[in-house]
């Protein structure tokens, strides 16, 4: 076995991990990048609904995985559970995609569909969710060197997915016919069966612990009645059908998930409070995680407006023309250095490749590479065939900037890996710079806030002010969310570290359904909402709620921040630079 102990290079396993979250990344994004402008453009839905029905089904999806994660740790083990909830993803975007096809023609069979197909997105993410990240550390051996970099790595994988998921499912199905959405459904699907065949086919082969044995597999002592395929598949579909009826029951009969949440919270936090072995300074730490996750609801709760009402802002009030005329030679050039790059990839795989044992990972590189390189050359070939000079991009799909997050992390993360070592003495205490993150995405709803104000109705604005103000939340996540994972994971007992993970988990799955709360607000032309007595009549006052919202949050943390580190004393160990490149960690660990 190779001896890492003194070298920065890392386990196969951790690039087979990277390329399976990245497609999954690309599914989920993908797929949330459209569904609101599916629901509203194909199956009619109102807005109203349309919103409601996001945040149930978002709130799911941060809810399963607790459930998920529990079966994997006693039965299934993480490999099984990875596999096992891909496919049932691969299952939910074909539905979709089956839903998007017939709408036109039979809609309340596309309407069932559509339903099954989210069911399926939220029980096979359950499944895959929870177990993937788990995998990463125990690549290495404890108090290796190289883990924070893994991770690093391994998260940038999540970025890439989530750039090129909105973009690609984006322009395939965002085109202004609502026939097309479902090629960005199809999209989404391709892509998840593409990480389920990698993580299937090199799993045991290369995700393997320091001792060369494969790791995530079936836990000893599980009784073999429970693994069998007529087992799995009955308990898979029993789970996906409880999903059709808790979506279903939540967005058109009873809105209860919010108080489930809660009562979730209040039975976690009775279990760990009556437990007498618990310390005073324990007791005073979990507190501490309770209240962060409190105002954790707020940041997401504001920043997953993403997928649905900065949806409906871009799509309708965003100028988005462009009118670029994109000269054809300009494309052939770019392919040729696409082409460039996919021989020195070649010859780089190559050489790190040849060993024997590698043929099978070898042959898989070689082959993604043949199909790269076809699909480069077929495009030249059409675009030569074409009588025009240029291509005309008219207008950026509204989906489009959904993909803008990934990218101003992978842009960002850098400069927050510099800036709180420098910092020294003065680097901010967590809850200090998790306010700073609550700040800063205030700051970007004041920014649009600004861009909306002084505008005629049915006048739409530069893509200025969308643009900066997911720059300003990028920039607000990562002051929050790897910082509050980081201090969950450092201020838990070891007994319940299990149960307070599950508190943060919780309070994202509970943003997530008061973001769609909150979307439901969202103005339309001669229609005034009274939200708790502030009256919403347009997208100024629209935003200027989030501004009060998140402000006051932030301004709440500041000022308990310094009690809040008092009671974590002795102080809490500061988490390692490239913690902070862990971007969005209640969304995408």
């Amino acid at each position: 076995m190779p001896d890492y102990s003194r070298s920065s290079s890392h386990p196969k396993g951790l690039y087979i991990l990277f390329v399976t979250e990245m497609w999954e990344r690309f599914n989920y994004y993908g797929m949330r990048a459209v569904l609101i402008l599916y629901m509203t453009k194909a199956l009619l839905f109102s807005k109203v609904f349309a919103a409601s029905l996001y945040g149930s089904y978002t709130g799911l999806i941060y809810l399963t995985p607790l459930l998920g994660g529990y079966i994997a740790d006693r039965y299934w083990g993480n490999s099984r559970s990875i596999i096992t909830g891909g496919i049932v993803m691969a299952i939910g975007e074909i539905i979709l995609f089956i839903s998007a096809s017939v709408f036109q023609h039979q809609a309340d069979l596309s309407l069932l569909l559509f339903f099954c197909g989210l069911s399926c997105m939220i029980s096979g993410n359950g499944f895959f969710k929870p177990n993937i990240s788990s995998l990463v550390g125990q690549l290495y051996e404890d108090g290796d060197k190289r883990k924070d970099a893994a991770y690093t790595i391994f998260y940038m994988g999540i970025n890439t997915g989530g750039a090129l998921g909105p973009v690609i499912c984006g322009l395939a199905g965002d085109t202004g016919n609502p026939a097309d959405f479902r090629w960005a459904f199809l999209a989404g699907a391709v892509s998840m069966v593409i990480g389920v065949i990698v993580q299937a086919v090199f799993h045991r082969r290369y995700v393997i612990a320091p001792d060369g044995k494969a790791l995530g597999q079936t836990p000893e002592n599980v009784p073999a009645r429970l693994l069998r395929p007529l087992v799995i598949t009955g308990g898979l579909l029993l789970f996906t059908l409880l999903m059709i009826g808790l979506l279903y029951l939540d967005a058109k009969v009873v809105s209860y998930l919010s108080y489930l949440l809660l009562a979730a919270v209040v039975l976690i936090a009775f279990v760990i409070f009556r437990d007498t072995s618990l310390t005073r300074l324990e007791k005073q730490r979990i507190k501490v995680i309770f209240i962060i996750s409190f105002f954790v609801i707020f940041f997401w709760a504001a920043f997953e407006q993403a997928g649905a009402s900065l949806t409906f802002f871009a799509d309708e009030q965003t100028n988005r023309q462009l009118n670029w005329k994109i000269p054809v030679w300009s494309i052939h050039l770019v392919s040729g250095a696409g082409l460039l790059l996919f021989f020195r990839l070649f010859l780089a795989a190559r050489k790190r490749l040849s060993a024997a044992a590698d043929r099978i990972l070898r042959n898989s590189v070689y082959g993604l590479l043949l199909v790269l390189t076809a699909g480069l050359l077929l495009l030249n070939l059409y675009l030569l065939a074409m009588p025009e000079a240029s291509l005309l991009l008219d207008e950026i799909p509204p989906s489009l900037f959904l993909s803008l997050g990934s990218v101003y992390i992978v842009l960002f993360a850098p400069f927050f890996t510099w800036l709180w070592p420098r910092l020294g003495e003065r680097e901010p205490g967590a809850a200090v710079k998790m306010a700073i993150g609550l700040l800063l995405l205030a700051l970007g709803y004041l920014w649009i806030a600004f861009g909306v104000k002084e505008i005629a109705p049915g006048t739409k604005v530069s893509i200025i002010w969308i643009t900066g103000m997911y720059g300003l939340h990028s920039l607000g996540e990562l002051c929050l969310s790897p910082i509050g994972l980081s201090l969950v994971n450092k201020l838990s007992p070891l007994k319940f570290s299990s149960l307070l993970m599950a508190v943060w988990f919780l309070a994202t799955a509970a943003a997530n359904k008061f973001a769609g709360v909150l979307s439901t607000l969202y103005p339309e032309q001669g229609r005034t909402v009274n939200f708790c007595g502030y009256l919403i009549r347009n997208s100024y006052d629209f935003f200027l709620l989030f501004v009060v919202m998140v402000g006051a949050a932030a301004l709440l943390l500041l000022l308990l921040s310094r009690w809040l580190s008092a009671m974590m004393a002795p102080a809490v160990e500061k988490p390692a630079p490239e913690i902070v490149t862990l971007l969005s960690a209640g969304q995408q660990v």
